[in-house]
């Protein structure tokens, strides 16, 4: 624990000292960044379905993503605070993306920290409303509140089903998403191999709440 934390810490030293980069630069850096954010992810399907949820291997994914977070969010951190929030325009569009999925997948302070900052994002056209919606609703739930588009989905790893987690008025969500961009959420749901009816959703939202 202690050479991870002396990892982390000269890590923010490193950085914090970095002279100014070009956008090139930037971007290329970026783009390692979200490959790193992702290559646990992309595994956990599959290490879940072949060792089980409980297993030493699936274990050993969740402490490699959370190493890689932890790194991850120092160096993204520090080029926000840095650049600002840099748009598709000048560091490309996965560059871009990378900034939001690195602190989508941040602890909540950090989270509350850039929320603001990517919401003059969106209006400053640096950032897309739809990636906004998706830190707005994990945002909520860590806050203890219900969710406002519908984007995130709670997974049961024993049964292996998934559900919507907590949603504020799940009669006019569709609505709100649309005004983000984003699809309707009977699409959306399609991806984890869910239906979507929201009568029967807001009978088992006391029940999804307790799960949560």
């Amino acid at each position: 624990m202690k050479k991870v934390v002396m990892l982390l810490i000269l890590l923010v030293s490193q950085w914090s000292m970095a002279q100014t980069k070009s956008m090139k630069e930037l971007s290329e850096e970026l783009q390692i960044i979200g490959e790193n954010d992702q290559k646990d992810r992309a595994q956990i399907e599959y290490i879940q379905s072949k060792y089980g949820s409980e297993s030493a291997e699936m274990k050993a994914l969740w402490k490699s993503m959370r190493q890689s977070d932890s790194v991850n969010i120092i160096k993204v951190s520090a080029i926000i605070d840095r650049y600002g929030w840099l748009g598709a325009d000048e560091i490309g569009d996965a560059a871009n993306s990378t900034l939001f999925l690195v602190v989508q997948h941040a602890d909540l302070p950090i989270q509350e920290k850039y929320l603001p900052i990517m919401r003059k994002a969106v209006k400053n056209k640096k950032a897309k409303g739809s990636s906004l919606a998706l830190l707005e609703d994990r945002v909520a739930l860590r806050q203890g509140k219900r969710q406002i588009y519908g984007s995130q989905i709670g997974w049961n790893m024993k049964t292996n089903n998934h559900y919507v987690l907590p949603l504020e008025d799940p009669d006019n969500v569709d609505k709100r998403r649309a005004q983000v961009g984003l699809p309707p959420l009977a699409e959306y749901v399609t991806y984890w191999e869910m239906k979507w009816d929201p009568e029967q959703y807001k009978k088992d939202l006391p029940e999804i709440e307790k799960k949560k």
